[in-house]
């Protein structure tokens, strides 16, 4: 396997790509060997034989997925002879790695959990982050050399209205995600003489923008890495077959799409980086997505990880939970099941049980996706093809009005295949993503300051909870008309509740408290005056402010 690392000194790009991956020009994978098992490899999952029985019984069934099974397999080959010869062996490995993930998603029937088979959490299942130690500044030192820091970044802002990698946003002080990400890095390093490095999951819709922005961080004190995860073909939710017709992703972008943050693990140890870091003697990596603000590096419970006096096993993978709100109802929790901890997702539970699911007393915690795994597990459950997580279906229709589907799988699903998993009932300031533009509205108020890149709350804040914001989405959801919509952003530090609907804006130095809810109903405008204070207010109607 060869790769090539992110050099200050080389600033060229390699071309864009040809076959079905994107490969990043940075740290590219020429012999992708390890992903590649076909129908003939005993890791391969094996379709048993059938006979012709009538429309409706459990053979027609079988028969029918293991017809779908053949002809993906036969337009895949297709897929794969379009190929240049120089990415066939990539282009093979991506689509080979596909093709377990639909035998797997024909194979599914019924909930991957049974409800009643759910256990209560044990007591030691969940660790409390105010009970954990903070390491001495040369403890901390000898741990930091042992951590490798992974942003998911494979997101698009096309949600928000911006073009582009989500990690570009700007989010603060005109500084993006990325910006931020690097800044905490480039400190920690500082602060503590460590070399921590930094390594982007990128996505075949990201990593070529990715490059150029990376270029200006090279005179910092941070190594960057960057690698891609798959590019997997879309499936007509009908005929079950691929939508592209040709490996060239550039020639038909909507035909791919990558298959979720599960797919790091594959990826990651592709990329030949999973092998570098352990040779170099890094034991844990720290991943978080790159559009959550709080997930900083914490030396407290890296310090818990890698603590030799606790005379326990060092846990294999660790999940960040924090206490569940109204807002988080829909998020993954932990449970109990079959005697590991798992993750549990909605999509998981069956129809007569979401209410139980979103209930905040039966389940009282929900998943981060911040997780720190033990590097050497990650390559033993990878060398022993036991990494199985639960398929996620997510159906779209493209602009074409195609209906189509496309698999995925996601990275805190993997917790149930490793040794001594725990949670961590974290802080919610590790919490902090912005999906949309009223999470924007949070990160970019009087509530926080921007110190080393970290966001910290500010003291005056009489509650340790954010306020709960909801912008229409008709008016708002946009961050180019969401910003020209406030000739600066309110003040929020005495805010509970914010509810805006309909054509409103507002003036200079607002002042928002309590509960305000502001309704400019259909044809209605409301401008908030400069200077406004609004305490348990509710404003509805009209009111326009004209120059004249």
């Amino acid at each position: 396997m060869v790769a090539t690392k992110h050099d200050e000194a080389d600033s060229t790009t390699s071309p864009g790509p040809a076959v079905g991956v994107a490969a990043p020009p940075r740290w590219t994978v020429l012999n992708p060997a390890v992903r590649g098992a076909t129908p003939a490899d005993p890791r391969y999952g094996k379709i048993r034989g059938h006979q012709r029985a009538p429309s409706g019984s459990r053979e027609f069934k079988e028969l029918t997925k293991r017809d779908a099974q053949v002809q993906l397999q036969h337009e895949l080959d297709r897929l794969l002879g379009s190929a240049p010869e120089a990415h066939r062996a990539l282009a093979q490995g991506q689509l080979d790695g596909f093709a377990r993930l639909f035998d797997r998603f024909l194979r599914d029937e019924g909930p991957s959990v049974q409800w009643e088979n759910i256990e209560r959490l044990p007591e030691n299942a969940v660790c409390d982050y105010n009970s954990l130690v903070q390491p001495s500044t040369d403890l901390a030192r000898c741990m930091l050399e042992k951590l490798v820091v992974v942003k998911l970044n494979g997101g698009l802002g096309t949600s928000m209205g911006c073009h582009g990698p989500k990690s570009v946003i700007p989010v603060r002080s005109d500084l993006t995600f990325l910006d931020l990400t690097v800044q905490q890095i480039e400190h920690l390093n500082k602060t503590y003489k460590a070399n921590v490095p930094l390594v982007l999951m990128n996505s075949f819709n990201t990593d070529e923008d990715t490059q150029k922005i990376i270029r200006k961080y090279k005179g910092l004190q941070v190594e960057i890495y960057t690698f891609n995860q798959s590019c997997y073909p879309r499936i007509n939710r009908d005929s079950l077959l691929p939508v592209p017709k040709t490996c060239n992703v550039n020639e038909n972008m909507d035909a791919w799409y990558p298959p979720g943050h599960g797919d790091f693990y594959y990826s990651f140890l592709e990329s030949g980086l999973l092998r570098r870091f352990l040779e170099e003697g890094r034991e844990y990596c720290f991943i978080s997505n790159i559009d959550n603000l709080g997930a900083t590096v914490d030396l407290n419970i890296l310090n818990f990880l890698m603590d030799p006096s606790s005379g326990e096993p060092a846990p294999e993978f660790v999940m960040e939970v924090t206490d569940k709100t109204r807002s988080d109802v829909k998020g993954g929790t932990l449970i109990q099941y079959e005697g590991k901890l798992r993750l549990l997702e909605i999509a998981q539970v069956p129809k007569e049980h979401v209410d139980d699911f979103k209930s905040v007393k039966t389940f009282k915690f929900f998943n981060t996706n911040n997780l720190w795994m033990k590097l050497d597990a990650i390559k033993r459950v990878l060398d022993n093809n036991t990494l199985n997580m639960e398929v996620i279906v997510n159906n779209k229709s493209l602009e074409n009005g195609l209906n189509i589907i496309q698999l995925e799988t996601a990275v805190g699903a993997a917790m149930k295949c490793f040794d001594g998993g725990l949670g961590i009932n974290v802080p919610r300031s590790r919490f902090l993503p912005v999906k949309k533009t009223q999470d924007l509205l949070l990160v970019m108020s009087n509530l926080y300051s921007l110190q080393h890149g970290s966001l910290v709350m500010s003291p005056e804040r009489m509650f340790p909870t954010t306020p709960f914001i909801k912008l229409g989405d008709n008016h708002f959801a946009k961050v180019k008309e969401f910003l020209s919509r406030f000739a600066n952003i309110p003040d929020l530090m005495e805010l509970d509740h914010l509810t805006v609907s309909g054509d409103v804006t507002f003036g200079k130095n607002v002042s928002l408290k309590g509960t305000v809810i502001i309704i400019a109903n259909h044809g209605d405008r409301i401008d908030i005056p400069s200077g406004s204070v609004l305490e348990n207010k509710i404003v509805s109607g009209n009111m326009r402010i004209l120059d004249h």
